[in-house]
Parts: C-alpha cells; sequence; structure tokens
C-alpha cells in the first residue's frame, strides 16, 4: 500500500522556468545596435577614427558568436557526449 511511484527522468530543461522577453532581448538588441552603427559608420566615415569604429563594432559581434560556439561545442548535450 505504500508504494513509491517511479522516478521518471526530467528534461534539464524542464526545471528552469521560462524568460521574460526583457531577459531574453537586450543583448540581441545591443549587438544588432552595434552591427549598424558599424555599418552606418563604414558608409559614412570613409577615413580617420570613423574606419577604426566601423572595424571595432563589425568585429565584437563576431567575437560574440565564436565565443558563444566554443561554449556549445564544448558542453555535453543532452543526448550525451559532445555535442
Amino acid at each position: 500500500m505504500n508504494t513509491v511511484p517511479p522516478k521518471t527522468a526530467q528534461s534539464p530543461f524542464a526545471a528552469s522556468s521560462p524568460r521574460s522577453c526583457v531577459a531574453v532581448w537586450p543583448w540581441p538588441i545591443a549587438l544588432g545596435g552595434l552591427t549598424t552603427f558599424g555599418l552606418l559608420s563604414a558608409l559614412l566615415g570613409q577615413h580617420g577614427i570613423w574606419l577604426a569604429l566601423s572595424w571595432g563594432s563589425l568585429s565584437i559581434p563576431l567575437v560574440v558568436i565564436v565565443v558563444c560556439l566554443i561554449r556549445a561545442w564544448s558542453r555535453p548535450s543532452s543526448k550525451g557526449g559532445l555535442s
């Protein structure tokens, strides 16, 4: 009569609560704004500080992408083993 129900396997994402839009969107918006600034500064300012600003602001999103890909590849996947 005192039986314990069997434990079921839960997804690793089941324990986390859904994040609100405020928690999800600030970084993509910031990277989009930085990319827009970089493209406009490359288009409108051809020399001097504008060239350095465009290179810097267009390089930062690429660095973020590479870092996120390296982190994703180094984590074990939910199916086991490296992804």
